[in-house]
């Protein structure tokens, strides 16, 4: 992999709003513990059935799909801040009134509201760091949001499961407090920071440059392709392990790798990722992805399976650090936080498609044959990635140009 040809390769002290950004992000995962916990909320204090709980989870997931194109709407039309701030006190209020809530109505729409609202903060946060910072700060940046987004959730998994003995009403108001929180740090501390449009280009819709936008598009399917291995590990991943004779205990330590080695490996690694050429990078990261994946045709044990999720999670971590980056360097400036919004929406179907298609491999192919896939899959996106890098470079070059 070459490094990065333009641009002065050391790292620079990062803007005082892109720290509250990071803020933001570990205050909001400190306090998600509504979420995971929610089946477990409507199953034993509101006594539905599980296949009801499940499809109440299903409508959060709906609205979060929603919130990609909404918040990347609402960024790039009535900016950046005031899309956060809607994000974080609106799902303030979302959360109090899903607890709350007792006829199903209310339930099913707060459920939704929750999952459209939390995640507008997405490609709001993505656009305003690639406004902040040049392009060669960005792989550096976006790798530590998502260290903060893991360091948090990693902390709130664990600390929710105290809270959640005294009642799992406590868990929305406190999850609704650290939303309001995030939003007060927001508030204060990060300026608007959307560019200001061109005449030309004012009021320009999305959809006709997206339909002329050949490497955006192909872009989008391959994230799909990412999104679809990557959700095995919380889909494919348990059944296959069960299949092995391992308990569910065994497979929250193992699948628990994933979050150790993010928050150990990722700071170290973030500013060695910055170096290298993202398009590249990135195609890299998704095949260890998937062939760490694929280690599950021939792993029937803990440690095997601890050593396939280790692989797959250094891919993550490249991925992650880098896949914001591409898409800022590839967007348009004025339709930023609507491409970015894009490229949420197209990992939101993966994680659709993943859990299906795994699933059903499972039981009809056989795990040979699922982890086999994984792999191939790995592989081919790795190829589309990797033959997209030239056209890449140029966008990022014009962007840059014309910024």
């Amino acid at each position: 992999m070459s490094a990065i040809a333009v641009g002065n390769p050391t790292p620079t002290a990062l803007p005082r709003a892109f720290w509250a950004l990071w803020v933001c992000q570990l205050v909001n995962r400190l306090g998600s513990f509504v979420q995971p916990f929610l089946v477990l909320y409507l199953t034993h204090d509101r006594h539905l059935s599980a296949g009801t709980a499940g499809a109440v989870a299903a409508a959060v997931g709906a609205g979060t799909v929603c919130a990609q194109l909404v918040g990347g709407w609402l960024s790039d039309r009535a900016g950046r801040r005031v899309t956060m701030l809607i994000c974080f006190f609106g799902t303030g209020a979302a959360l109090i009134l899903l607890g709350s809530a007792r006829s199903m109505v209310l339930i099913w729409v707060t459920a939704f509201l929750v999952g459209l609202l939390g995640d507008l903060f997405r490609p709001a946060v993505q656009a305003t760091v690639a406004d902040l910072l040049q392009p060669t700060e960005r792989v550096r940046a976006y790798g530590l949001l998502f260290w903060a987004i893991n360091l948090g959730f990693s902390v709130s998994t664990v600390s929710a499961g105290v809270l959640a003995s005294f009642g799992y009403g406590l868990l929305f108001w406190v999850n609704a407090a650290t939303s309001v929180i995030a939003g007060l740090v927001i508030w204060m501390m990060v300026p608007e920071s959307r560019p200001a449009p061109e005449d030309d280009s004012a009021g320009r819709s999305l959809l006709p440059v997206v339909a002329r936008d050949t490497v955006f598009l192909l872009m989008v399917l391959i994230q799909i392709g990412y999104a679809t291995i990557y959700m095995q590990g919380y889909s494919t991943l348990p059944l296959a392990m069960a299949g092995d004779g391992l308990s569910s205990r065994t497979y929250g330590l193992v699948i628990a790798l994933n979050g150790v080695v993010i928050v150990l490996a990722q700071p170290f690694l973030g500013r060695w990722m910055a170096k290298l050429d993202r398009p590249k990078l990135l195609a890299a990261s998704m095949l260890v992805v998937g062939l760490g994946f694929g280690l599950g045709a021939v792993v029937h044990t803990w440690w095997g399976y601890g050593v396939s999720v280790v692989v797959w999670t250094i891919g993550e971590i490249g991925f992650a650090a880098v896949i914001g980056a591409v898409f800022a360097d590839l967007a348009p400036i004025d339709l930023r936080g609507r491409y970015m919004g894009l490229s949420g929406m197209a990992f939101g179907v993966g994680t659709v498609i993943g859990p299906l298609v795994g699933t059903n491999a499972l039981e009809h192919l056989g795990p040979t044959a699922t982890w086999l896939g994984c792999a191939v899959l790995g592989v081919a996106i790795f190829i589309g990635q990797y033959a997209l890098a030239p056209a890449l470079h140029a966008r990022a070059e014009s962007n840059a140009a014309n910024a």
